[in-house]
């Protein structure tokens, strides 16, 4: 598997990751059946997909960037889905797990 692909597979796990914990709260705790279905689904996609991208990359670059891009697109996408406050402090946060992926990146071997 080339490395653009690898790549590529963590990006959908990133969009899967996201979609699963939206899809978590939509679930009312599992207890709306079809948004539970979706979010366990999701996070098996997400699952896989990093499987693939673990193939080529290693473990110590892809868990943060999959685990941090979906933390970051779940709290960006709550905020217009849900309504979710976005004050200074979250922000900042979100902030710092982008900064901290964007380094992992410039630091990874080539």
């Amino acid at each position: 598997m080339a490395l653009h692909a690898a790549w590529g597979w963590v990006l959908g796990a990133i969009v899967a990751e996201t979609v699963a914990a939206l899809a978590l709260r939509a679930s009312d705790g599992f207890t709306r059946p079809l948004p539970a279905l979706f979010a366990t689904a999701s996070f098996a996609c997400a699952f896989y997909l990093t499987s693939l991208a673990l193939v080529v990359l290693p473990v110590s670059l892809v868990y943060p960037v999959w685990a941090g891009g979906g933390t970051a697109g779940a709290a960006t996408a709550a905020l217009w889905l849900y309504g979710e406050r976005a004050g200074v402090r979250r922000m900042l946060g979100v902030a710092a797990v982008v900064a901290g992926i964007v380094v992992l990146n410039i630091a990874a071997p080539a």
